[in-house]
């Protein structure tokens, strides 16, 4: 069992200083009904629980702790959102609706009262807000205090569906640019989108196993790994994860995040910063794997300041005391996590063809272990032998270089570039870094997609109505109410009024764009993604969404 990480979603409007959460009863249009909601939690009937996850887990908190853990797996879970700092006027959250509160440790992080229907909310599929697990939010404190105040090379390298990656975006400093991976090929698709809708330009996506990135040489200055884990930490949102553990699969994890370490650590630069992180609670996959870096890798590990008050959990191996943060449900809110900051030894020397050929050798058998347990075909490129035809670019269209100077915010920031009739735009302070991507890695998105040429026409792309590099003005927009923005996300007719100018028009629900139509006078073609659309014909009675 391979832990499961959040999916993720969308997007908040202008300011959010009158943010209210609503239900809306859409079984009658009677207007919009304020939400009242008292959790009570009673515990009654005890999680079924491995008996050797039992054991182990009590044997390291002790008795107590233990019994407190494992109440709090029967009590509700806890549901969470963050903000798009890019969608709002102020980018933090100023007032929160009743009954929810602030993620300490983040500044966007906002706990909700109860679940919201994000596939009904229009504002979740235009990047307003993403939705993620709290306790993960913490990687936002390792990355304000390392990763400093210039731009940073970031690699989120096992980052599907992409909570962490949208994280990162919105915390690294101005100029950065982040790779975010994923060994999954499907995966990877629903990591691409998920980026996309966030709207960060400087993003590139890549689908590539660990040993990939050696090659890359020291390219990176920080590098998160949030490794796939036993998922012990999810046991209270993932029953499967209860049902599919067992002490030979930690076993089987703790290899396998050693090994995904010591194929890309080469790409890590010296003195770069690695943040490890778990949803799991044991030892093997957490303090010992960290102490293995420490010892094997020679790396420092490093402290965050955290305030007593969030009741984060400190190193438990015997004999040690480096720092490590360990989210337990029933002492911070949140699911379970772990996580440790280290960094890459200063005098660290570039790793050789010799080395790289090695680690790939001895983890083999450990890959094959894990391509039979996900039933997937693994990509088996090993370094530098990455053989499929690259798309190359083609020369410009008369049209792209005038197109992309109009709607884009600042077209002299960017690289135009053409594959055959896609127009993409990449951030041009980072050109050279992508040309050695593409050189030695799958790219699956790199920047913005901008449109995709049909004869004379350039068709508008939803990744351009989603980036934050779009300039507002490029087309005619019109503002949509609910039922009109639901039957656009499901890529339905939509009706304009017979005002809207023909050509592209862009839609918005609540100032925040939703995405391109083609009015042609007596209908709107709907150019919403088809891969996107929500798929659901189904409205519950009541539908909870921000306002």
């Amino acid at each position: 069992m391979l832990c499961g990480k959040c999916l993720g979603g969308s997007v908040l409007p202008s300011d959010l200083s009158g943010l209210t959460l609503f239900m809306l009863p859409l079984s009658r249009n009677t207007g919009i009904i304020g939400l009242k909601y008292t959790y009570i939690s009673t515990v009654t009937n005890i999680m079924e629980l491995p008996v050797a996850f039992v054991d182990s887990t009590r044997a390291l908190l002790g008795d107590e702790m233990y019994r407190k853990l494992a109440l709090s797996l029967d009590e509700e879970r806890v549901f969470s959102l963050r903000i798009n700092p890019w969608k709002t006027f102020s980018g933090k959250v100023e007032k929160l609706p009743e009954g929810c509160m602030s993620v300490p440790w983040s500044e966007q992080g906002v706990y909700l009262e109860r679940r919201l229907t994000f596939t009904f909310d229009p504002l979740f599929h235009s990047g307003c807000y993403y939705v993620q697990e709290p306790s993960s939010m913490f990687v936002e404190q390792a990355l304000r205090k390392y990763a400093g105040d210039a731009p940073q090379t970031m690699l989120d390298l096992c980052a599907a569906p992409g909570g962490k990656s949208s994280h990162a975006c919105a915390v690294l400093p101005e100029g950065s640019l982040l790779v975010a991976n994923e060994v999954i090929r499907g995966r990877s698709q629903i990591l691409a989108e998920n980026l996309a809708k966030w709207g960060c330009p400087a993003t590139v996506v890549t689908n590539n196993d660990p040993a990939d990135f050696a090659s890359l040489g020291h390219f990176f200055d920080v590098l998160l790994a949030d490794v796939p884990c036993s998922g012990e930490g999810m046991f209270r949102k993932d029953p499967v994860a209860v049902s599919e553990w067992s002490a030979e699969n930690v076993e089987i994890c703790s290899r396998r995040q050693r090994r995904i370490l010591s194929d890309c650590w080469a790409c890590l630069k010296p003195g770069g910063i690695l943040i490890y992180s778990t949803c799991t609670y044991n030892l093997k996959e957490n303090e010992e794997n960290v102490r293995w870096i420490r010892d094997e890798l020679g790396a420092e590990i490093l402290p965050l300041d955290v305030p007593q008050a969030w009741n984060i959990t400190g190193n438990l191996l015997s004999g040690e005391n480096f720092p490590v943060y360990r989210f337990l449900p029933h002492r911070t809110r949140g699911e379970g996590f772990f996580l440790a900051v280290l960094r890459k030894s200063a005098s660290a020397t570039g790793i050789t063809e010799a080395e790289i050929a090695d680690s790939v050798e001895r983890f083999e058998p450990l890959r094959e272990t894990f391509r039979r347990e996900k039933g997937k075909k693994a990509m088996t490129h090993g370094v530098n032998s990455y053989s499929e035809k690259k798309k190359q670019p083609v020369m410009l269209s008369k049209e792209v270089l005038p197109y992309a100077q109009h709607v884009l915010l600042d077209a002299a920031a960017y690289d135009i570039c053409q594959e055959k009739t896609v127009v993409y735009a990449f951030p041009k302070n980072h050109s050279s870094r992508l040309t050695r991507l593409k050189d030695a890695l799958r790219v699956v998105r790199a920047g913005i997609v901008l449109g995709e040429l049909k004869g004379k026409d350039i068709i508008p792309a939803q990744e351009l109505a989603m980036s934050r590099a779009l300039r507002a003005s490029a087309f005619p927009s019109v503002e949509v109410d609910y039922g009109q923005a639901i039957a656009y996300l499901r890529k339905e007719s939509v009706s304009l009024s017979c005002e809207v100018p023909t050509g592209y028009v862009l839609l918005t629900y609540r100032s925040s764009p939703l995405g391109f139509v083609k009015n042609i006078g007596n209908r709107a073609n709907n150019l919403y993604p088809q891969e996107w659309r929500i798929r659901s014909g189904y409205l519950p009675e009541e539908i909870r969404v921000w306002e």
